[in-house]
């Protein structure tokens, strides 16, 4: 049976108004579904009281010994090593033969040296001689001259009364002339004297120097220890044929050795300031057997900008060291007061930790002032602040996500629960 054309119209306006009132109607009945709430993540962390104390700060340095008092003895001349009787690292006393030179290289130059001496010598016993004989040769010449001036006075008056004739009295006129130019010649002699005698001096003491020279350059073939020391290198071997200067051994005294480290620009002022009141300032050096405790005696007379150098003397104990050696020290800078003591992973970047307040994190900036060493060995950093109270604590748990105001738990507070 067909539908009327009205119907088949309306129909389905019909059935999607039904389907809409079906969905509504489901809709409306549905139970209502509570909203899900948040719930704030809390971290559970470890706390430490915020505890102030005076303390001594730990410096990691590295230093390298060396010695002030190191003697390198070198060659007075060219010559041969003849032997060689010591090697580096032993321990030699004082006037102990460490190595010899061959002396013949040097006694060709003393043998010289005294052969010129003696010439000058005998130069000058001669230039005394003569003077000696000049003063009495001057006495005569100047007797003799005045013969002839007295001759010479005597024919001209003979003259005047012409009782002489010209010839005779040229000729004593001569004779006086000549003899003037004796004494004036003699004169000459007698008064430079000192002049001569000062040249021969002069070269005298020069010879003189130069035999000393040789008499200690043929010492100095023979190096001795001057000291209880060790030696520290022997650069030549025998038979080596060796040039002025060259170095033949190197040697310290045994007690003489520093380690020489750098403290950085921050920390010296707090140095210095011990320093001037008298405050003996250690530091220490593990070895596999021992620990040495050293002295900080003095600090460099130059400044870098990055800090300064300062020696410090081991005494008796540094025979146990070896120079040139690198070494970790550990050196214990002056007291602070107020400052902290926290494990290395309660920091943050390098001067931010956290304290616990109201449980949540609250950052706070520190300064920085050394390291430190509990009673057990553990290692913890010492820092100060002003914002930090002692009734404060510290969170030393190092969260990855750390943040003012997360909020946290101590694990002490949770296990009382």
């Amino acid at each position: 049976m067909s539908l009327h054309p009205a119907i088949k119209l309306i129909l389905p306006v019909v059935i999607i108004a039904i389907a809409v009132g079906v969905f509504q109607h489901l809709k409306a009945s549905k139970p209502e579904r509570k909203k899900p709430q948040l719930k704030e993540k809390v971290w559970l962390v470890e706390v430490i009281p915020a505890t102030k104390q005076n303390l001594s700060p730990g410096l990691g340095l590295y230093g390298r010994v060396e010695s002030p008092e190191l003697l390198q003895a070198a060659a007075p001349g060219a010559g041969i090593v003849s032997e060689v009787l010591v090697q580096s690292g032993t321990q030699v006393g004082l006037g102990q033969l460490l190595v010899k030179m061959d002396r013949r290289d040097f006694e060709s130059t003393l043998v010289l040296a005294e052969t010129d001496l003696a010439d000058i010598e005998n130069q000058i016993s001669e230039l005394k001689i003569r003077h000696r004989s000049n003063l009495n040769a001057l006495k005569t010449e100047r007797q003799l001259l005045q013969l002839a001036n007295d001759e010479v006075e005597r024919l001209l008056k003979l003259k005047q009364q012409k009782l002489s004739a010209d010839t005779i009295l040229n000729l004593a006129s001569s004779a006086q002339g000549r003899q003037q130019l004796s004494v004036i010649s003699r004169e000459y002699e007698v008064e430079s004297f000192p002049v001569q005698l000062g040249k021969l001096e002069a070269r005298l003491k020069h010879n003189l120097a130069k035999l000393k020279e040789a008499r200690l350059m043929i010492e100095r073939s023979e190096v001795f220890a001057p000291f209880q020391a060790v030696v520290s290198s022997t650069p030549v071997s025998v038979g080596d044929r060796v040039g002025t200067g060259q170095i033949l051994v190197s040697l310290y005294p045994v007690n003489s050795l520093e380690i020489r480290a750098h403290i950085p620009a921050r920390y010296i002022a707090g140095v210095q300031r011990a320093m001037s009141n008298g405050t003996t300032q250690v530091a220490s050096i593990t070895l596999p057997d021992t620990i040495l405790q050293l002295e900080l005696v003095r600090l460099a007379g130059k400044a870098e900008p990055s800090g300064v150098d300062a020696y410090f003397r081991a005494g008796e104990s540094s025979t146990r060291l070896r120079l040139g050696a690198l070494l970790p020290l550990d050196f214990n800078l002056p007291v602070e007061n107020n400052v902290i003591a926290v494990p290395y992973q309660a920091i943050y970047g390098n001067s931010r930790l956290y304290l616990l307040r109201d449980n949540r994190l609250q950052g706070v900036d520190v300064e920085s002032v050394g390291q430190y060493s509990d009673e057990q060995g553990t290692a913890l950093l010492l820092v100060k602040s002003t914002k930090i109270n002692s009734t404060d604590e510290i969170v030393i748990t190092h969260l990855p996500n750390a943040v003012s105001g997360l909020k946290v738990r101590s694990e002490a507070d949770d296990a009382s629960k």
